[in-house]
C-alpha cells in the first residue's frame, strides 16, 4: 500500500507539474492538487502479495501510435459515432466516459480493428502492436490447456522455467500453472488473459472493463503496472479508482460523438447530473396538463416500477453503509494498536505484520466501498424522482 501510494503521489505530482499552467488542463491539475491534499499518507511497511508483475517494455514506440481521421462507426449502415478525430501517442492515458449504450465499447472495438469503419481514414504507426483486453476474450482460452501450455504456444522459444516464473507473478504457482483452465474462476481466467496479453509487449493497450472479475489485490497490482507502462492506454471502466489513478485525459462518448472532455471525474459526475435534469425537464414539458384515466394508470405503473427499481439499490446502499461503519471502526482499532510504541520493540513481529496487513486490507476495502457507494447514488439519481 505504501509503494502504491508513493507511485500514485508521484503520478499525480508529475501531472500537476506538467499541466497546471495550461489553461485546458488547469481544472484537472487543480483536482489532483486537492486529491494530494486529502490523501492520508501511509507509513512504509512490507506486506506480502501474491501478485507481482509489470508491463514489459514495448519493442518500438511509433509516434503517433494510431490516428483516426473523420471516422464513423456503427452497425449495418447506421452510424453510432460520427466524425471521430483521435491521435494516440506513447505515454498517453485516455479514459472513455459516457453512459451505457453511448458507444464506448464500439469505439474501443474500432480501435482494436474488430469493427470496420463506415467512413474515414485510419493511420497506424510503424510496428504498432495492440494489446486488446475485453471480457469476451476469456472465451478464447483453450479449456483443456494449462496456463503454462498457453504461454508455451504463445512463445515456444522461451524456457519453460522462465514462463513459470512469469506466471507466478499472476499467482499461477505450483500445480495451478499446469492445471487445465476449464474450471478456473472468472477472476483466474481474467488474470491468465492479462498475463498472455502483457507478454506480447504491446505499445498500445485497449482495455474494456479489465477489472470486472479481479479481486482487490489484483486491481491494485494492475493499477500500479499501468502507471509504469511506457506505451499508450485507452481504458473503459466503471472502476473509478482505476480511472482516477491511470488516466490523464478523458474522451466523452455521447450524442453520436467522441470528443475530448475538459474536466475530471468529478466534472463528469456533474455533467451526468445535468443531463439527467435536462431529460427530466424535457419529459415533464411533454406531459399533458390534465392526465386522463389511462394516463393515471400508466403513471401509477411507472411509479411502482421506479419503486421496484430503487428498492434493491437502497437495500445495497444501506448494507454498504453498515459495512463501511464497521470497517472504519475496525480500522480505528487497528490504528490505535499500531500507535503503541511497545509493539515495535518486541522481537516477535508477528502481531505487527498482521496488524499492518489488516490495516492495508481495511483501507483498500473502504476505498472500494466508497466507490460503490458513489455509484449507487448516481444510479439512484438516474431514476426519476417519486412524486
Amino acid at each position: 500500500m505504501f509503494e502504491k501510494q508513493q507511485r500514485k503521489v508521484a503520478h499525480l505530482q508529475s501531472y500537476i507539474d506538467r499541466f497546471r499552467v495550461q489553461a485546458t488542463k488547469a481544472r484537472q491539475a487543480q483536482s489532483r492538487i486537492k486529491a494530494l491534499e486529502r490523501m492520508e499518507m501511509i507509513s512504509a511497511a512490507h506486506v506480502d502479495s501474491q501478485f507481482s508483475f509489470e508491463f514489459r517494455a514495448p519493442i518500438s514506440a511509433p509516434d503517433p501510435l494510431l490516428v483516426l481521421d473523420r471516422m464513423s462507426v456503427g452497425y449495418g449502415d447506421k452510424p453510432l459515432i460520427s466524425n471521430i478525430e483521435l491521435a494516440v501517442r506513447p505515454g498517453e492515458r485516455i479514459g472513455l466516459l459516457g453512459k451505457n449504450g453511448a458507444g464506448k465499447t464500439t469505439l474501443i472495438k474500432l480501435l482494436a480493428h474488430e469493427l470496420e469503419p463506415l467512413s474515414g481514414k485510419r493511420v497506424e504507426g510503424k510496428d504498432l502492436n495492440i494489446g486488446y483486453f475485453a471480457q469476451h476474450q476469456l472465451e478464447q482460452l483453450r479449456p483443456d490447456e494449462s496456463p503454462l501450455q498457453h504461454m508455451m504456444k504463445l512463445d515456444p522459444l522461451t524456457r519453460e522455467q522462465e514462463h513459470l516464473n512469469y506466471l507466478g507473478g499472476f499467482d499461477f504457482k505450483g500445480d495451478m500453472a499446469r492445471s487445465p483452465c476449464a474450471n478456473f474462476s472468472g477472476g483466474e481466467k481474467s488474470r491468465l488473459a492479462l498475463a498472455l496479453l502483457i507478454w506480447t509487449r504491446p505499445n498500445l493497450l485497449l482495455l474494456d472493463e479489465p477489472t470486472n472479475h479481479l479481486d482487490l489485490e489484483m486491481r491494485h497490482a494492475l493499477t500500479l503496472a499501468l502507471q509504469d507502462f511506457e506505451g499508450g492506454v485507452i481504458l473503459v471502466s466503471h472502476d473509478r479508482a482505476l480511472l482516477r489513478a491511470s488516466c490523464d485525459q478523458f474522451i466523452l462518448v455521447a450524442d453520436g460523438k467522441a470528443e475530448a472532455f475538459d474536466g475530471d471525474l468529478e466534472d463528469y459526475s456533474q455533467w451526468l447530473n445535468e443531463q439527467r435534469l435536462k431529460e427530466k425537464q424535457a419529459a415533464q414539458s411533454q406531459a399533458p396538463d390534465k392526465p386522463n384515466k389511462n394516463d393515471r394508470a400508466q403513471s401509477k405503473a411507472e411509479r411502482q416500477a421506479r419503486i421496484a427499481e430503487r428498492r434493491p439499490l437502497l437495500k445495497e446502499l444501506e448494507q454498504i453503509e453498515r459495512n463501511m461503519a464497521q470497517m472504519q471502526a475496525d480500522k480505528n482499532t487497528c490504528d490505535e494498536r499500531l500507535n503503541d510504541t511497545e509493539l515495535y520493540n518486541t522481537t516477535d513481529k508477528t502481531e505487527l505484520q498482521q496488524l499492518l496487513k489488516t490495516q492495508a486490507e481495511l483501507a483498500s476495502k473502504l476505498e472500494t466501498a466508497e466507490e460503490r457507494w458513489l455509484e449507487l447514488h448516481e444510479q439512484l439519481e438516474a431514476i426519476p424522482a417519486l412524486d
